[in-house]
């Protein structure tokens, strides 16, 4: 349940009148970017990184002065332009989409701000926190003083709440009155939990092992799994329990639940998530002097065709105005749907692309930061053997049903759900602006089942279902229903995965890899998305100090007509 994957939508819909006004909560306690440009450093998950190997923070050897393009303006994208620009790397950030954020974004319906899915965190999540802290945005999430989740089921609720007890002893008492469960099941919870405690998630033998079969292996019956294991396997991995590779779920476990006392208490955002990523990213990287390129999109990739020679980035032709993503009312363009209330969420790398070979970038460094399928195309060249491997990631897909009602249901900010298809559920009225009644996101995970089903029949199946574990819901006048869905979520966490995932390096120097879906020792989560644009960043700094020795850093000129041209300096 660590960064919990509870959604990961890219793109947003269209607008729909609403009777509320907006009222968008301001951020509270904020440090201010110029504070956080002043400490010149950005904390990764074991404590401080300075921008530079050298304790004053001056920028690694060869650094200054190069050109770093970094594809995709998402987490991973993000936290590489920061982290380059501070080394003192020129970085052009070309983004798709109108706007920052990549799979955390919001959109306007009405006069609402409506986030794409629900995305949590866990005090355990250091790199995701050190980046908002960046960012000028910790004063913008809340996190729980002690992991509290209460878990409603139609008839009866049980509670998991930590004690503050060094771990893993923490969880004991909860889990010793955890009534969803019997006395025996409960003591070979536990006993199961400290076997993964001593589990390896690097073990290349538990990541061909499903959980399912490992838990069962351990007296974990039925009930068990459903009752309790799944509660965080589901929505931290996006996979159904059973078929979750061991080894991430180990990381889970070890990391959030049997790790510090501390480590699972869960942070929330308070305002949109395009104020919280999206805009707040863009400010910082304006004022550190980054060149970012929204609504422009890369269509390939070529490498140099001798050493000293620069990469070029070939843009795509925009689309026409009809199918241009700022021709949609929201942020991104959704998929055409004649029911106003389904929303389907499109990848940026959707569609056509048309290379316009006369605009390019070229470049000393490439990042790319940008779903498998895409780095596979735009990488298909220098990466071909290696870039075929990774469509064995797959994808797994994400749906949020999304309700208003005129009053308030629930005084709870978020539930767990059992004996019942709502998995989680989001108090969301103060985040969307919502002025009166309640606004809740019920959000579904490896939602294979409800992916392809029409909005209607989903309001059909999750009202009644909310009206079953918040009894007040079923006098409440529904407002509002709609549903968003995305079906590349996440790359599906199953057995074998481990192994296809790359690290941040390539066969071809000076261009690196980004992305929650690469190796980082993390499931597919917003913290494993920050981790990889550190890892990233690192690599291409390490490349360009070797570089640095062997030749002269090459000034960047721009054209009028946007096309970068290099000349030695």
């Amino acid at each position: 349940m660590l960064d919990l994957k509870i959604q990961s939508a890219d793109q947003p819909g269209d607008d729909t009148a609403g009777d509320d006004t907006a009222e968008t909560e301001t951020a509270r306690n904020e440090p201010s970017a110029s504070d956080a440009i002043s400490r010149g450093s950005m904390t990764g998950g074991n404590g401080p990184t300075s921008v530079g190997p050298h304790s004053n923070g001056a920028s690694p050897p060869g650094a200054a002065g190069r050109h770093v393009v970094v594809i995709g303006g998402g987490l991973a994208g993000i936290t590489a332009a920061i982290r380059l620009r501070e080394a003192g790397a020129a970085v052009t950030l070309l983004e798709a989409r109108p706007r920052l954020g990549g799979a955390t974004c919001s959109f306007s319906r009405g006069d609402l701000q409506i986030d794409n899915g629900q995305h949590v965190f866990l005090r355990c999540c250091t790199a995701y926190q050190d980046l908002l802290a960046r960012l000028g945005m910790t004063g913008s999430v809340t996190i729980q003083d002690r992991f509290d989740v209460t878990v409603l089921t139609p008839d009866r609720q049980a509670r998991l709440r930590r004690s503050g007890l060094p771990a893993p002893l923490h969880l004991t008492g909860s889990l010793a009155r955890y009534a969803l469960l019997t006395p025996a099941e409960r003591i070979r919870a536990g006993r199961a939990a400290l076997g993964l405690r001593f589990a390896d998630p690097a073990s290349p033998a538990l990541d061909d092992q499903r959980l399912g079969d490992w838990l069962a292996r351990r007296w974990q019956g039925e009930r068990a799994r459903r009752r309790l294991w799944d509660l965080f396997i589901i929505s931290a991995l996006n996979i159904a329990g059973d078929d979750a590779s061991v080894s991430l779920a180990a990381t889970v476990i070890k990391t959030a639940l049997l790790g510090r006392n501390d480590a699972a208490d869960i942070g929330i955002p308070a305002i949109p998530l395009g104020d919280l990523h999206g805009q707040s990213a863009q400010r910082l990287l304006a004022r550190l002097g980054a060149d970012v390129r929204l609504a422009a999109k890369a269509a390939a990739i070529e490498p140099p065709a001798r050493p000293g020679d620069p990469f070029r980035v070939i843009l795509a032709r925009p689309a026409p105005a009809a199918t241009s993503p700022d021709a949609a009312t929201s942020p991104d363009a959704a998929s055409p749907s004649s029911d106003e209330n389904e929303l389907t969420i499109a990848d940026s790398a959707d569609g056509p692309v048309q290379p316009d070979n006369a605009s390019f970038l070229e470049a000393d460094a490439v990042v790319l930061a940008v779903p498998a399928a895409a780095a596979a195309r735009l990488a298909s060249a220098p990466l071909a053997a290696r870039a075929a491997e990774w469509a064995g990631l797959g994808a797994s897909p994400i749906v949020n049903v999304h309700v208003r009602y005129d009053r308030r249901v629930t005084r709870l900010p978020f539930a767990a759900a059992l004996e019942s298809p709502v998995q989680w559920v989001f108090d969301k009225t103060r985040a969307a602006g919502v002025t009166s009644g309640q606004y809740l996101a019920v959000s579904l995970s490896a939602a294979d089942e409800y992916v392809d089903v029409p909005a209607a029949r989903l309001r059909e199946q999750f009202l009644p279902a909310l009206a079953a574990i918040f009894p007040a819901a079923a006098d409440a006048r529904v407002l509002d229903c709609f549903v968003t869905r995305e079906r590349r979520a996440t790359f599906r966490q199953v057995p074998g995965t481990g192994r296809l995932r790359p690290g941040p390096g390539t066969a071809v120097p000076g261009l690196a890899l980004a992305g929650a879906w690469t190796e980082t020792g993390w499931p597919d989560t917003m913290e494993g998305a920050v981790r990889s644009g550190q890892n990233a960043a690192e690599h291409i700094m390490s490349e360009l100090a070797a570089l640095g020795a062997a030749e002269p850093a090459r000034d960047q000129r721009v054209k009028p007509d946007g096309i970068a041209a290099r000349a030695s300096s």
